[in-house]
C-alpha cells in the first residue's frame, strides 16, 4: 500500500475553528455535549465506571483532572480511560449507522481529560468535539473498507482520542501525524459481533480504544515513532477529500433506551401498537418481532447482569411492554428480578425479515405481530428507530427531553437544569469549571462516591 503524507487530517485536526462551522453543524455539537454528558452521568452509577476507577488507582494514575461522576483526580491518562469505563457503560450514546458503532463515547473521556489539561474553555471543547466526529468516523470507514471486518466503536476510538488529544495539548503536524499513525496500528480489535452474542462489559471495546489513543499521543511526546495511518492511503483520498464539505455529525443518530440500538425499532413498534389500540401487557398472548438477522442475533437469555440486559433484545423488549420505557431504572442490576418482565421474555419470538435484512445497515427497522389473550391478532408499522438522523422530531428539545428523562433518577429537576444551561451555550466558561460544577449536583448528597 502507498501512502501520502501531506498532512492534509492533521491541517483539518489542529487548524479547523469555532467560525468555520456552519450554525447547525454548532448547533449539533451541543445536542452531542448535552448528549454525552447524560452518557457519563448514567454511567458513573455503573459497576463498569468503578472498575475503571480501581484500574486507575491500581495503575497510579493519580492526577490533578476530574471525571464526571467522581470526586477523585487523575493524570491524563486516567482520566481519559476512567471516564472512558463511563460512556457506553449503559448503551445511552450516539452512534453512526455506517460504522455500526458509538464515535461519541469512543472518544469523550480523552477529548474531556485534554481539555482541563490544557486549559481549555468549553467553545474549544466542543470545536473538538467536531473534529473528532468528523476523523473519527472517516478513519472508521476507512478502516471496514481495508480489513473488511467489523471492528466497531473502540477501534476508531483510539483513531479518535489520539485526534482530540493531539489537537487540545498543541502538537505539531508532524508529532501529531506520528500519534495518528501509532493509534491507527495498535487500535484494538473489538469483535463487536462475539459481544453482541455473548454479552459482557467487553461491548464495543470503548475503554481500550481510550487506552490506545492516549498512549498513542504520550508515546509520542516520549520519542515514540509510527509511520502511516489509512486516511493517508489514496483508496481513502475521498474521505479526506470531504473534510469541511460534508459533516458526519449531521448524520449520528441518537438513542432513546438504554440499550443496543438494534432492539430500538421492535420497542417503538410496540409502544406505537399498545399506544393505538389501548392495550396493555396484561392482555398479551405473545408476541412476534420482525427484524434484520444482526438484531436477530442479540441475546435471548434472561439477563443476570445490567450488560446482558442491554446487550439483549428480548428483554428490552418485554421491559417497554410492561413498563413503557427502557431507561436506568428498567436495566440497572437490581431490576433485573422483575417477574412480569421475565414472563413476557417468554412470550417473545424473533424472526429474520427478509426485507428488513435488505435494507440494514443503511436502515434499521422492524415490526412486530401481537396476539392478545381472546386470540385478536395486531400488526404495527414497519418502525425505524427513534432518533435518526432524518427523524423530523429530532431537535435539540428532543435531546433535552431525553436528558431529563434518562438521568431522573440521579439528578434531581434543579441539578438538570443547571447543567442543561451549562451545556447549551458555548461559551469561554473553562472546562475545569464545567466538570466540577456538573459533578457538585451529581454527587450532592453521595457523600463524594
Amino acid at each position: 500500500m502507498e501512502f501520502n503524507t501531506d498532512y492534509q487530517v492533521e491541517r483539518y485536526a489542529l487548524e479547523t475553528r469555532w467560525a468555520d462551522f456552519p450554525e447547525d453543524v454548532k448547533e449539533r455539537a451541543a445536542r452531542c455535549a448535552i448528549d454525552l454528558f447524560g452518557a457519563l452521568i448514567l454511567g458513573s452509577r455503573g459497576r463498569q465506571f468503578q472498575a475503571g476507577e480501581r484500574f486507575a488507582a491500581l495503575c497510579g494514575m493519580t492526577g490533578d483532572l476530574a471525571v464526571v461522576g467522581s470526586s477523585r483526580r487523575y493524570n491524563l491518562l486516567g482520566a481519559s480511560v476512567v471516564t472512558s469505563h463511563a460512556s457506553n457503560s449503559f448503551d445511552i450514546d450516539d452512534g453512526f449507522n455506517m460504522i455500526k458503532g458509538h464515535p461519541g463515547a469512543s472518544f469523550i473521556g480523552g477529548v474531556l481529560a485534554a481539555a482541563q489539561a490544557g486549559g481549555h474553555s468549553y467553545r474549544e471543547f466542543l470545536e473538538t468535539l467536531v473534529v473528532c466526529y468528523e476523523l473519527a468516523i472517516r478513519w472508521g470507514l476507512a478502516m471496514q473498507e481495508h480489513y473488511r471486518y467489523l471492528h466497531s466503536t473502540g477501534a476508531y476510538g483510539a483513531f479518535g482520542t489520539a485526534v482530540g488529544i493531539g489537537r487540545l495539548l498543541g502538537l505539531s503536524r508532524e508529532e501529531l501525524n506520528n500519534a495518528l499513525s501509532a493509534a491507527d496500528f495498535h487500535a484494538p480489535l473489538t469483535p463487536v459481533m462475539r459481544s453482541v452474542e455473548i454479552p459482557s462489559m467487553n461491548k464495543d471495546g470503548v475503554p481500550f480504544g481510550s487506552l490506545v489513543g492516549t498512549a498513542a499521543v504520550l508515546e509520542t511526546l516520549c520519542g515514540e515513532t509510527a509511520k502511516t495511518h489509512l486516511l493517508e492511503a489514496p483508496e481513502y483520498r475521498r474521505y479526506v477529500d470531504s473534510l469541511g464539505e460534508r459533516y458526519y455529525i449531521r448524520e449520528l443518530y441518537f438513542k432513546p433506551y438504554t440499550c443496543c440500538r438494534w432492539a430500538h425499532q421492535p420497542i417503538l413498534a410496540c409502544q406505537k401498537l399498545m399506544r393505538a389500540r389501548g392495550f396493555d401487557h396484561t392482555q398479551i398472548e405473545s408476541v412476534t418481532v420482525h427484524t434484520f438477522r444482526a438484531a436477530a442475533q442479540l441475546s435471548k437469555k434472561v439477563p443476570l447482569d445490567t450488560d446482558e440486559a442491554q446487550y439483549n433484545i428480548a428483554y428490552p423488549v418485554a421491559a417497554a411492554l410492561v413498563h413503557g420505557d427502557v431507561g436506568y431504572r428498567q436495566i440497572c442490576d437490581e431490576a433485573l428480578g422483575d417477574g412480569r418482565v421475565l414472563d413476557m421474555m417468554s412470550r417473545l419470538d424473533f424472526v429474520v425479515d427478509d426485507e428488513m435484512e435488505a435494507q440494514f445497515p443503511a436502515k434499521r427497522l422492524a415490526w412486530v405481530e401481537i396476539v392478545l389473550h381472546g386470540g385478536e391478532t395486531l400488526r404495527s408499522e414497519v418502525c425505524a428507530a427513534p432518533g435518526e438522523h432524518s427523524d423530523p422530531a429530532l431537535d435539540l428539545q428532543w435531546i433535552v427531553n431525553k436528558f431529563k428523562r434518562v438521568t431522573s433518577p440521579i439528578l434531581g429537576e434543579e441539578g438538570q437544569d443547571a447543567v442543561l444551561s451549562l451545556l447549551s451555550c458555548a461559551d469561554d466558561t473553562p472546562m475545569r469549571s464545567v466538570i466540577d460544577e456538573v459533578n457538585r449536583h451529581l454527587l450532592a448528597g453521595q457523600g463524594g462516591m
